[in-house]
């Protein structure tokens, strides 16, 4: 397909679901301005003119009102990759009732069947669909494992976990990649950094179990490889190099916040990273040995 019929089929999708979802507590457009520009290029251009930089993105709202279901809602969330409907467009699904391995799971089973049954065709109902058909399932799932008898004795407390995610992806080129990735960090309050461009490269830390829900999310958008490529995990109860516990996630913390990081941009693109500066930063952060890890010899 060229870019002029990827935009054309987008373009016609979302009217379509504009008219089956007319309110704005069924269908929501998050960035009008990347559909009036979707539209313009459509309605106005000649072959030659380059295709709109960013596509829409949109929410779906369904509540389900069956006896079993009483009311739950999902939403749907939606982002246009510019090759779409050529590869599967980037979709999340949440529920507040399902847990945090359900959500997981749902995910992956709607990315399996969307790629075996509708790669290469628009499909957002037919993933609105699915969900609908699913959720149920996964649901009484949920309520399954939280009925379960707890393992662990009363008399021991959890432990809690720091951990630091060293993430590698062959890219990061998409905007709405780059903007979850900013969003959810700062939802789960982790705190790292993301280098776009290629290869693309994210490290978050905080609560192990904050890392692994943000993990969750982004392994099932569409990539072409992306990997954890190291990991760090340390007990707060462990004792530190001075003998003393270690009693907080923010004293393990080597980043203040979390940011998106460019170093000097360059190549065709714009999309390469100058490695040296990347080395620069990571050493003053005190993580210079991640450099080797990533790229297999060592920075100076």
């Amino acid at each position: 397909m060229s870019n002029m019929e990827w935009a054309e089929s987008q373009l016609a999708e979302v009217e379509l679901l504009t008219s089956m979802f007319p309110g704005q507590d069924e269908l929501e457009l998050t960035d009008q301005l990347a559909l009036a520009d979707l539209r313009s290029y459509v309605e106005n251009s000649s072959s030659g003119d380059k295709p709109p930089p960013s596509r829409p993105r949109f929410f779906i709202k369904q509540r389900l009102d069956s006896s079993v279901m009483n009311g739950t809602e999902f939403i749907l969330s939606c982002a246009y990759p510019s090759e779409y409907p050529s590869v599967l467009p980037e979709i999340t699904v949440r529920c507040s009732a399902l847990n945090r391995a359900q959500q997981t799971e749902i995910q992956t089973d709607l990315h399996k069947y969307l790629m075996g049954n509708c790669l290469g065709e628009l499909c957002v109902l037919a993933a609105v669909e699915w969900v609908k058909e699913n959720l149920e399932h996964f649901i009484k799932k949920s309520f399954s494992a939280s009925q379960a008898p707890k393992l662990e004795s009363a008399s021991q407390p959890l432990q809690e976990v720091f951990s630091r995610l060293w993430i590698y992806s062959h890219h990061i080129y998409n905007k709405s990649k780059r903007k979850n990735i900013l969003e959810w960090s700062k939802e789960l309050g982790l705190s790292g950094f993301s280098m776009p461009g290629k290869p693309g490269i994210v490290c978050v830390e905080g609560p192990q179990s904050a890392c692994e829900e943000f993990w969750s999310r982004v392994k099932v958008l569409t990539w072409k490889k992306i990997m954890i490529r190291h990991r760090e995990d340390i007990n707060l109860n462990r004792q530190g190099e001075d003998s003393k516990s270690v009693e907080s996630i923010d004293s393990l913390r080597k980043f203040t916040c979390f940011e998106e990081a460019m170093f000097d941009p360059h190549g065709n693109r714009g999309n390469h990273m100058d490695l040296g500066q990347l080395y620069q930063f990571l050493n003053e952060k005190g993580c210079c040995d991640v450099f080797q890890i990533y790229f297999g010899i060592e920075g100076r």
